[in-house]
């Protein structure tokens, strides 16, 4: 069934814009088909349409139910920059695994170094893809994708987490050391194609990062945070 995010849903509502757009002329849907809409509240209403006209596409409310497809563990991933569209992929591909938010880093050895403007755009990018993600996946939520910053800001939003872990090519713990059941809130952070520079990882270190591996193979950067949210999922019991 076709999943779309809408708020201040009551018995109808009308679906506007690139949504609506979809409804009609992608998918060709017509009166009498079902959709859900998931709220902010991650309230998933099913919905059949009612009515379609050039203003939207009307629908009625048919029920309710708890959206129960998030992970039990918010993971927040710091991801350096990559080149090219490879961190296009990391996003899109976080979101279906089950990612809660994520924040592109630029680090010392990261090739691209978009200016401002140019960051802005690519994080106004990175946010549709994410929401296309969170409707093929079936999210409670769309994660949030947050401005680009280096890692001396980073580290400083590391207070909001239970733990954080860095997955550095230099070695360290085997992951199911270091996950705990009691884990609620989680970063993560993966570096560019040169890795990480030493004082990088001194730094991480310095504000309680632990450092993790992901095995004796040397992953590329845009393979590294999809495996380790992956194990991360795996070990807290949320891809069962």
């Amino acid at each position: 069934m076709d999943w779309f995010f809408a708020d201040n849903i009551g018995q109808t509502h009308l679906i506007t814009g690139e949504d609506a757009v979809h409804i009609t002329k992608s998918l060709r849907m017509s009166v009498g088909e079902v959709i859900t809409l998931c709220d902010s509240h991650k309230t998933e209403h099913l919905c059949m349409i009612e009515r379609i006209t050039p203003d939207g596409v009307l629908v009625k409310v048919v029920s309710e139910s708890e959206c129960l497809n998030e992970p039990t563990v918010d993971v927040t991933l710091f991801a350096a920059l990559t080149k090219g569209d490879k961190m296009e992929t990391v996003i899109q591909k976080a979101v279906e695994i089950g990612v809660h938010a994520i924040v592109p880093v630029l680090t010392d050895r990261c090739v691209s170094r978009p200016d401002s403007k140019s960051s802005s755009k690519k994080q106004q990018r990175y946010q549709k893809i994410a929401s296309q993600a969170a409707m093929q996946s079936r999210r409670a939520i769309i994660p949030e994708i947050h401005e680009f910053t280096d890692l001396k800001k980073a580290v400083s939003m590391l207070a909001d987490f239970d733990k954080a872990i860095l997955f550095y090519e230099g070695g360290g713990s085997p992951l199911k050391e270091i996950i705990t059941p009691s884990d609620k809130k989680i970063a993560i952070f993966t570096g560019p194609e040169g890795g990480f520079e030493e004082r990088e990882v001194e730094l991480l270190q310095s504000h309680n990062a632990q450092t993790a591996t992901l095995g004796r193979r040397i992953l590329r950067a845009e393979t590294a945070p999809l495996v380790a949210l992956s194990a991360i999922m795996f070990h807290t019991g949320n891809l069962e």
